[in-house]
């Protein structure tokens, strides 16, 4: 189940990493409005998550699907600067992953911190500072369980605090319907 926090949407799935391919994107914003982004929302992070089907399998994955996922969000200048930070992402991933009975194998990726200050004319920018999960995975276990632990990576990764054990987040309305 994804959070409620998290708009998704189809987009074009890569063509020749895999005989069949689907890709979802999503957008983690401002929770409390229920409103999609765009409307008054501020979006607070961003990912992709992309599943890969080789019937045929895949010696480097392991088996015949791969997960692939990249997340991103601001974060503050001060949290970029400490070094624990690309560990910390890193776990924001699995910590998911296990907490949604996730099961995997063949896990690989990075996490990517980039700070980036303003000088002369663009002094008046000031700071701005990212964070970045890029990562793949063999999935051994229902799907389900994958999709949520990326629902709850890009929650982490957008500051969001995890929801306590047992909480179902209750579904956000559509517009229009009561």
């Amino acid at each position: 189940m994804l959070r409620p926090e998290v708009v998704v949407d189809t987009m074009p799935a890569p063509q020749r990493i895999a005989p069949f391919a689907h890709a979802v994107s999503g957008d983690v914003i401002t929770p409390g409005s229920g409103r999609p982004p765009g409307d008054g929302d501020d979006e607070i992070g961003t990912g992709r998550f992309i599943l890969l089907h080789d019937p045929a399998g895949n010696d480097a994955w392991g088996g015949t699907f791969r997960c692939v996922t990249f997340a991103r969000a601001d974060v503050e200048p001060e949290m970029a600067a400490d070094p624990s930070l690309p560990t910390v992402g890193w776990s924001w991933l699995t910590d998911a992953l296990d907490s949604h009975g996730g099961d995997h194998i063949a896990a690989s990726g990075s996490v990517t911190v980039v700070h980036t200050e303003g000088f002369g004319e663009m002094a008046a920018d000031g700071s701005d500072a990212q964070i970045e999960v890029r990562a793949s995975w063999t999935p051994t276990s229902d799907m389900g369980a994958h999709i949520s632990a990326w629902s709850d990576l890009l929650c982490a990764i957008a500051g969001l605090p995890p929801l306590a054990p047992g909480v179902i987040p209750l579904q956000q309305r559509r517009r229009g319907t009561r």
